[in-house]
This record gives C-alpha cells, structure tokens and sequence, in this order.
C-alpha cells in the first residue's frame, strides 16, 4: 500500500495561524469525491471550526516540532504502511478509535510481512509489543479481538484511503464457461 501525501504542515489548516513548538495539531486524513487523499492539519482548539468534506480515514493529535534545517521533507511524502504504523504508533500521538484500529491492523499485516517482530505482551495484558526490525524500536499497540466487526470497519477505512476494490467480471448472460481441452487424445484402435 502506497500512496503520496503531503507532510505535517506548517500552519493550521482552518486559521491558517502557523504551527509553534509545543502546539497540539490534529492531523486528518480525508478522501475527496474525487478519491485523492488528503492531508489536514490544524490546531486541537480549532477542531469544531473544521468541516471535513469528504470521507475521513483516520485522525490523530501530536505535539508539534520545529523541522531541524538539514531535516528531509520531501522524504515523509511517501506513506508506506509501514511509515503510517510508525507514525500513528509514535508515543507522541494520542490514540483515536479509528487510528488504533488501523494500527492494529497495520500491526497485524506488518508482522505477516516480517516487518515487525512480536515481542509479547505488556504485565497488564492491554497491550501487544512489537519489534520494528529494521530499526529496533519497540511499539506498543492496544490488544484487540479481531471480530468481523473489526475488519468490516478496517476495511471502511482502508477503503477512504486506497479506494474502492474493483468488482470482478461477471460472464455474460448466457455464456457458457467453456471447458478446459484434453491434454492427451487416444488413439482411436
């Protein structure tokens, strides 16, 4: 799963106030009609001003950082599932509904990739430890019952953010499927 998304913004999305060190910015994603993805940052105090127009795949609040000088931008365009799992498992970022659910799944489909390692559970039992391979760094994500339920609502979002499945083709009305040819022929005696 890939796709192209903007980075944290500078400023807030509604007041257009820019981002100081410390400020607590809820970052959206939102899928337009069109199905292009967008990015939506802006100030916690100014969530009751903003007027998602589109479906919303996930939210989460972080505290935001000044970008150091030599720091790449350009890099965190990309959004791998891999690269959101790290940043909606940041310990930075406080959990919402939807985005610890995508985590678990993320979870759940990175450990099938040997992405991440699981390393057991928390002492209380609340929480599944994981062990990002690459860089050794260790998450901790909410232990959850994987109920259809569950995956009925990880596929509404997956859906916001890389779209509808496509149908499978269905035969024509009365059109026969058509039978496999025979690997040998015998000789007629």
């Amino acid at each position: 799963m890939e796709m192209q998304l903007q980075p944290l913004a500078s400023a807030c999305h509604v007041s257009g106030r820019p981002f100081v060190e410390g400020d607590r910015v809820a970052s959206h994603l939102v899928s337009s009609k069109t199905g292009e993805v967008t990015r939506y940052d802006l100030l916690e105090s100014e969530m009751a001003n903003f007027n998602v127009e589109g479906l919303l795949a996930c939210r989460w609040v972080q505290v935001f950082k000044v970008r150091k000088a030599n720091e790449n931008a350009d890099r965190t365009l990309k959004l791998t599932a891999e690269a959101l799992f790290v940043t909606l498992a940041d310990p930075a970022n406080e959990p919402t509904p939807e985005s610890t659910r995508l985590l678990q799944f993320l979870a759940l489909m990175l450990e099938r990739k040997r992405v991440l390692r699981p390393k057991g559970r928390t002492a209380d039992g609340a929480r599944n430890i994981f062990e990002h391979a690459k860089s050794k760094q260790l998450f901790e994500v909410a232990a959850g019952e994987l109920t259809p339920e569950f995956f009925i609502q990880v596929q509404a979002q997956l859906s916001v953010l890389v779209g509808e499945p496509k149908p499978k083709a269905e035969p024509a009305a009365g059109a026969t499927p058509s039978a496999p040819a025979a690997a040998t022929e015998t000789p007629a005696s």
